[in-house]
């Protein structure tokens, strides 16, 4: 009569036990990064609020525009320029030119951000701002680490804000560009 295991299948066991770990932990520590990502964003959002007070009192004391406030405010929040920075679409692919930006800067927070500004204002949006959350560090990429703002005349909006929440939850999905992930993630939604 035997009693207990052998070595060998103690051992087949353990192996089995390792494999099953290493398939499971990359997907857990995906999401657990995913989770911070959009734990950043969420308390950006109280942080631009505390920039809207500066852009105020900023614009009451220089008589400028909203846009020039803004561009001065986050000036303030510089702490160098970034030569080398790219971003790319949820789904890996690489932005149209309409969501490529030229000029990156870190904050003192070390996040990236960067504003553009059209030419001509399109549909009343006169330029964006991105904001990549944890800063240089990958991924780079849009709705999981990188955000944006559409600039108005007199205020900033998350990317989607206007759009149908089943719009903000494909765009937000795997096979999106992730664009929409700024306004999806401050709703509730659940990152794919």
């Amino acid at each position: 009569m035997k009693k207990g295991f052998t070595i060998v299948e103690v051992s087949i066991l353990f192996v089995i036990f390792l494999i099953v770990a290493f398939l499971v932990a990359p997907l857990s520590l995906d999401d657990t990064v995913q989770a911070k990502n959009i734990s950043r964003w969420r308390s950006v959002q109280q942080d631009f609020s505390n920039i809207f007070f500066s852009i105020d009192n900023y614009k009451e004391e220089k008589s400028s525009s909203f846009k020039d406030a803004l561009i001065a405010v986050l000036e303030n929040e510089i702490k160098e320029t970034i030569s080398t920075y790219k971003i790319t679409y949820k789904n890996g692919t690489f932005p149209s030119n309409t969501y490529r930006f030229k000029d990156y800067n870190l904050t003192l927070s070390n996040a990236v951000i960067s504003v553009k500004f059209f030419e001509e204002p399109q549909q009343n949006v006169l330029g964006f701002l991105m904001y990549d959350v944890n800063g240089k560090k990958g991924p780079n990429a849009w709705g999981k680490d990188v955000f944006g703002y559409n600039v108005y005349e007199n205020k900033i909006e998350p990317f989607g804000k206007n759009e149908s929440v089943s719009s903000q939850k494909q765009d937000c999905s795997k096979n999106g560009s992730g664009l929409f992930c700024s306004n999806y993630y401050l709703i509730g939604g659940n990152f794919d």
